[in-house]
Protein backbone atom coordinates (compact mmCIF):
# COMPACT_ATOMS: atom_id res chain seq x y z
CA UNK A 1 0.00 0.00 0.00
CA UNK A 2 1.13 3.48 -0.88
CA UNK A 3 1.81 5.95 1.64
CA UNK A 4 -1.18 8.00 2.47
CA UNK A 5 -1.61 11.46 0.65
CA UNK A 6 -1.97 12.95 3.76
CA UNK A 7 1.07 11.82 5.61
CA UNK A 8 3.31 12.79 1.68
CA UNK A 9 1.87 16.29 1.72
CA UNK A 10 1.60 17.16 5.64
CA UNK A 11 4.63 19.51 5.90
CA UNK A 12 2.86 21.63 3.01
CA UNK A 13 -0.75 20.77 4.86
CA UNK A 14 1.13 21.99 7.86
CA UNK A 15 2.13 25.12 6.02
CA UNK A 16 -0.86 26.04 4.71
CA UNK A 17 -2.67 25.96 7.96
CA UNK A 18 -0.23 28.16 9.60
CA UNK A 19 -0.45 31.01 6.53
CA UNK A 20 -4.01 30.58 6.97
CA UNK A 21 -4.15 30.94 11.00
CA UNK A 22 -1.45 34.48 10.98
CA UNK A 23 -3.83 35.76 7.88
CA UNK A 24 -7.04 35.28 9.90
CA UNK A 25 -4.80 36.81 13.21
CA UNK A 26 -3.11 39.22 11.35
CA UNK A 27 0.07 38.05 12.74
CA UNK A 28 3.87 38.72 10.73
CA UNK A 29 4.70 35.06 11.49
CA UNK A 30 4.13 31.51 10.83
CA UNK A 31 6.53 31.56 14.06
CA UNK A 32 4.13 33.23 15.86
CA UNK A 33 1.26 31.14 15.05
CA UNK A 34 2.88 28.44 15.49
CA UNK A 35 3.23 28.96 19.09
CA UNK A 36 -0.23 30.43 19.06
CA UNK A 37 -2.03 27.18 18.07
CA UNK A 38 0.42 24.96 20.39
CA UNK A 39 -1.14 27.29 22.90
CA UNK A 40 -4.95 26.79 21.99
CA UNK A 41 -4.20 23.02 21.44
CA UNK A 42 -2.85 22.53 25.39
CA UNK A 43 -5.66 24.31 26.85
CA UNK A 44 -8.38 22.58 24.95
CA UNK A 45 -6.62 19.25 25.74
CA UNK A 46 -6.30 20.30 29.41
CA UNK A 47 -9.82 20.27 29.77
CA UNK A 48 -10.55 16.83 28.29
CA UNK A 49 -9.83 13.23 29.41
CA UNK A 50 -7.27 11.35 27.92
CA UNK A 51 -9.42 9.52 25.76
CA UNK A 52 -11.61 12.34 25.02
CA UNK A 53 -7.94 13.92 23.98
CA UNK A 54 -7.16 11.22 21.46
CA UNK A 55 -10.37 10.59 20.17
CA UNK A 56 -10.35 14.60 19.19
CA UNK A 57 -6.39 14.00 17.68
CA UNK A 58 -7.68 11.68 15.32
CA UNK A 59 -10.12 14.53 13.87
CA UNK A 60 -6.80 16.69 12.75
CA UNK A 61 -4.38 16.82 10.26
CA UNK A 62 -1.18 14.29 10.84
CA UNK A 63 1.23 17.47 11.50
CA UNK A 64 -1.25 19.51 13.48
CA UNK A 65 -2.25 16.32 15.25
CA UNK A 66 1.73 15.37 16.19
CA UNK A 67 1.25 19.16 17.41
CA UNK A 68 -1.36 18.47 19.56
CA UNK A 69 0.03 15.75 21.46
CA UNK A 70 3.92 17.16 21.99
CA UNK A 71 5.02 18.13 25.03
CA UNK A 72 1.66 16.64 27.07
CA UNK A 73 2.04 15.98 30.12
CA UNK A 74 -0.90 13.17 30.60
CA UNK A 75 -0.31 13.56 34.01
CA UNK A 76 -1.81 16.83 34.86
CA UNK A 77 -4.92 17.19 36.05
CA UNK A 78 -7.50 17.64 33.90
CA UNK A 79 -9.31 21.43 33.96
CA UNK A 80 -12.53 22.68 33.81
CA UNK A 81 -13.62 24.70 30.81
CA UNK A 82 -13.23 28.65 31.42
CA UNK A 83 -14.73 31.83 30.01
CA UNK A 84 -12.64 32.72 26.53
CA UNK A 85 -11.22 35.49 28.27
CA UNK A 86 -9.85 33.23 31.31
CA UNK A 87 -8.70 30.50 28.60
CA UNK A 88 -6.80 32.97 25.91
CA UNK A 89 -4.68 34.40 29.28
CA UNK A 90 -3.80 30.91 29.47
CA UNK A 91 -2.88 30.56 26.03
CA UNK A 92 -0.46 33.39 26.36
CA UNK A 93 1.25 31.25 29.31
CA UNK A 94 2.91 29.17 26.71
CA UNK A 95 6.76 30.62 26.60
CA UNK A 96 5.15 34.54 27.25
CA UNK A 97 8.35 36.10 26.52
CA UNK A 98 7.84 34.59 22.80
CA UNK A 99 3.93 34.35 22.58
CA UNK A 100 2.12 37.14 20.62
CA UNK A 101 -1.07 35.25 20.77
CA UNK A 102 -3.90 37.59 19.87
CA UNK A 103 -7.32 38.16 22.33
CA UNK A 104 -8.85 36.29 19.57
CA UNK A 105 -6.33 33.52 19.35
CA UNK A 106 -8.59 30.78 20.09
CA UNK A 107 -11.17 31.68 17.65
CA UNK A 108 -8.52 32.88 14.94
CA UNK A 109 -6.85 29.08 15.31
CA UNK A 110 -10.60 27.44 15.45
CA UNK A 111 -11.15 28.89 11.78
CA UNK A 112 -7.90 28.21 10.50
CA UNK A 113 -8.41 24.61 11.97
CA UNK A 114 -11.78 24.27 10.21
CA UNK A 115 -10.51 24.89 7.06
CA UNK A 116 -7.94 22.03 7.14
CA UNK A 117 -9.86 19.47 8.43
CA UNK A 118 -13.06 17.45 7.30
CA UNK A 119 -15.71 19.61 9.21
CA UNK A 120 -18.19 16.82 9.01
CA UNK A 121 -16.13 13.99 11.40
CA UNK A 122 -14.58 17.10 12.87
CA UNK A 123 -18.49 18.22 14.83
CA UNK A 124 -18.94 14.41 15.15
CA UNK A 125 -16.18 13.93 16.99
CA UNK A 126 -17.10 17.09 19.26
CA UNK A 127 -20.44 15.65 19.55
CA UNK A 128 -19.38 12.81 21.68
CA UNK A 129 -17.12 15.60 24.00
CA UNK A 130 -18.03 17.94 26.90
CA UNK A 131 -20.76 20.48 25.61
CA UNK A 132 -18.00 23.12 25.95
CA UNK A 133 -15.69 21.89 23.70
CA UNK A 134 -17.98 22.56 20.66
CA UNK A 135 -18.10 26.10 22.16
CA UNK A 136 -14.47 26.00 22.01
CA UNK A 137 -14.47 25.28 18.45
CA UNK A 138 -17.24 27.42 17.40
CA UNK A 139 -16.39 29.99 14.87
CA UNK A 140 -19.90 31.82 15.22
CA UNK A 141 -19.94 34.28 17.78
CA UNK A 142 -16.19 36.30 17.57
Amino acid sequence: MPVPAEYQRSRDKLYEYLIDARNKANLWSTHVTFTMTQGVFQVFRRRLSLMDAIRFSQALPPCLRALFVEQWDVTEKQKPFEDLQTMTQEVRNLRPDHNFSTDNAIKDVAWALRKHVDETVFDRVLDTLPPEAKTFWSIDNR
